[in-house]
């Protein structure tokens, strides 16, 4: 399917401000790099080119429930939202993910929150009811609704030359296909809320609504997600006294893992039928935790099924769970919605906020290695956010705020927008950390890295979240050539100014060092650097490493019988404790492959009977031979087997001398984790 991939011109801090801020065009200020003063904090940042991720495919945001609100607004107030969201000196964002509205039945109050009550595709006959459910039928043209939905669409049609890369999802079936009769979940929040005999009409359900999206809109809609945050315990509808709705405040339904796979093995046929070529995503679980236990009781023919793996991180335990999830699966990986506060009461200076949102987005870049990024709604209600609305303080949620109650005689006056410290510090991200690009590996927790499309470039956003400066080191030591004219452009964001430019520092010894203001995120421009360094990789071709347990402190050895693994005290040239490795596909890249063998032994590690084994280092080299390595840069490593997607561990946790190394599926222990360090390669 094609793809449109804009140029991006970027302008520079003034201009960022005028857009903003409405503001006339001021030079930028600009300032000489600075070396560390005399008791200032620093930090040496090392990005390393050799663990490269695939092609990033962009930032993104979901439609709702922004656009359903705000799709009817003035001209002036939607064109100023548009380019502050997919402008390219706005937010700059290249993926949309539009709601399939479930919709509740036409008898029912309105009762979601403001923009939630997103319009469902369905055309129900004049007089129906929440208690008529048997009416609708896919393959009947009068049960839809060509014309619905018109103010999201609204969005889909101004910004579709922004996107490369369109999702649909849904938050609820439509109410007729749920067990509470009520998009806002069912009356238990952990029982399952789609009727198990609706699971195929919710398939043709979404199907056919993105069909008729894509015909409407001219549009090619990539992915499809049949559910959000499913398998959780808050979408409940409740009550009130008088038997109507009061709650919950917007659509979603528990849908368990079980009933998942029902909904995914259903989906792929009919999107067939409706000659929709977008492939299945799933499941927008809310954390990665439960992502995981989700997509472990998938069986293989469903997990087939799905092509693109979809995950939240309003939780961030186990993001490396998932990591590795997607490799052994060979699926691509996103990081499909996320926002938060991080302050204390509504505020459009407070640091906090965005200091929050750049860290998470580091986190998230660092631990989950995800192809996209996607904002939940960068767009938030004003009122609901300001103090009073929904709590005492206000809040922080969105990088851009205004009331969704505005009329159609609002002007920008009467219906401003706000744009919070969310909205500077994601653009160090957004505009220097591009579509195309490759996120690498760097060793410090509170910078991310990429490389540019060309190969020819660098970019290092750091988070500097502490209230004190700090002198920050780009090492650049690791790629393998470092041109004579080789520059670093520091673009800062902080209290005193958005994406401030400031002068190049030239490379001096592979560095170049400038300190960055105290509570500041800082996109370090790197120009004149490419290739990788002979000895920049953690893992070479040919060279002897031992593997430590990280829980354990002891090293991976071969077992007295020549064919088990377990742990023992590293003893110095041990022979049944020595590994070279043989890297078997690409030359960089998170995903490549790797055998491991003991030269001395003359066997390799293999996976036979789901049991970790040496075998005799010749004949084909199975998937079973093959392992994937995935690091945070902090200098340990997880074993992803290519046949069976499990993790090289430690049996239960075992910390004692020849406790056994066996196989599991990911979950973040440190017993799944192992320390690599070079060794002299032992004497036959």
């Amino acid at each position: 399917m094609a793809r449109r991939t804009r140029s991006r011109r970027l302008l520079g801090a003034a201009g960022l401000t005028a857009l903003v801020t409405g503001a006339a065009l001021v030079p930028a200020p600009s300032s000489t790099a600075q070396g560390a003063a005399a008791g200032t904090a620093s930090v040496t940042v090392r990005p390393d080119p050799s663990y490269e991720q695939e092609k990033f495919e962009g930032w993104g945001t979901s439609l709702v429930w922004f656009a359903n609100a705000t799709g009817g607004y003035p001209k002036e107030i939607r064109e100023k939202l548009a380019k502050l969201l997919f402008g390219d000196d706005g937010l700059a964002l290249n993926i949309a993910r539009y709601n399939i509205g479930g919709g509740n039945a036409p008898d029912v109050k309105d009762y979601l929150r403001a923009g939630g009550a997103v319009q469902g595709w369905w055309k129900a006959p004049a007089g129906t009811t929440r208690e008529d459910t048997d009416w609708w039928h896919a393959d009947d043209p009068a049960a839809w609704n060509k014309d619905a939905d018109a103010t999201q669409r609204w969005w889909v049609g101004r910004i579709k030359d922004d996107i490369d890369h369109w999702e649909t999802f849904s938050n609820s079936p439509p109410w007729f296909m749920t067990k509470s009769g009520y998009v806002s979940g069912g009356f238990n929040a952990t029982e399952d809320q789609l009727k198990p005999e609706s699971v195929d009409d919710f398939a043709a359900y979404l199907a056919g609504a993105t069909k008729r999206l894509e015909k409407a809109e001219g549009i090619d809609v990539d992915t499809v997600d049949p559910f959000n945050e499913p398998n959780t315990n808050y979408w409940s509808t409740r009550l009130g006294a008088d038997g109507e709705p009061v709650g919950g405040r917007q659509e979603g339904a528990h849908i368990g893992p079980e009933l998942q796979q029902k909904v995914i093995a259903a989906l792929a046929p009919a999107l067939r039928k409706a000659k929709a070529g977008a492939d299945i995503s799933a499941m927008d679980e809310t954390n990665p935790s439960t992502f995981a236990q989700n997509w472990n009781t998938y069986p293989q023919e469903v997990r087939d099924l799905v092509g693109q793996m979809n995950v939240h991180t309003y939780g961030t335990g186990q993001r490396t769970t998932v990591r590795d999830l997607a490799k052994a699966a060979g699926k691509p990986l996103w990081m499909s919605e996320v926002d938060g506060d991080w302050g204390d009461g509504q505020s459009f200076t407070d640091m906090r906020p965005g200091l929050g949102l750049a860290q998470r987005i580091v986190d998230d870049l660092r631990e989950l290695e995800p192809k996209a990024w996607v904002f939940w709604q960068p767009v938030e209600d004003y009122d609901n956010m300001k103090p009073g609305g929904e709590s005492a303080k206000g809040g922080n949620w969105g990088t851009i705020q205004l009331s969704f109650s505005c009329t159609s005689k609002d002007t920008l006056a009467s219906c401003p927008v706000h744009t919070n410290t969310k909205f500077d510090t994601a653009r160090n991200f957004t505009h220097y950390i591009k579509p195309g690009d490759r996120l690498i590996k760097t060793d410090d927790t509170s910078s991310a890295a990429a490389v540019t499309k060309k190969g020819d470039g660098a970019t290092v956003v750091h988070v500097n979240s502490t209230t004190e400066a700090r002198a920050v080191t780009v090492d650049l030591s690791k790629f393998g050539k470092v041109g004579r004219d080789a520059t670093v452009t520091p673009v800062v964001t902080s209290a005193d100014g958005k994406l401030d430019r400031h002068r190049a520092i030239e490379v001096s010894d592979r560095e170049a060092t400038f300190t960055v203001p105290a509570q500041s995120v800082t996109s370090f421009v790197v120009k004149g650097v490419s290739g990788v360094a002979k000895d920049a990789a953690e893992l070479r071709k040919g060279h002897t490493y031992e593997l430590t347990g990280v829980q354990s402190g002891k090293a991976l050895t071969v077992a007295g019988n020549g064919t088990d693994l377990v742990i023992r005290s590293a003893t110095a040239q041990a022979a049944g404790q020595q590994w070279k490795l043989r890297k078997i596909s690409g030359d960089t890249g998170n995903r490549q492959r790797y055998v491991f063998s003991n030269p001395v032994e003359g066997k390799r590690l293999a996976v036979r009977d789901g049991a970790p084994v040496l075998e005799s280092d010749t004949g084909p080299r199975d998937r079973a031979t093959q392992w994937i390595m995935s690091s945070t840069g902090d200098g340990t490593w997880t074993l992803v087997n290519a046949a069976t997607g499990r993790l090289l561990e430690v049996g239960g946790q075992a910390t004692h001398e020849g406790a056994s190394v066996t196989l599991w599926t990911p979950n973040s222990g440190a017993n799944q984790r192992w320390k690599v360090a070079e060794v002299p390669d032992p004497v036959s």
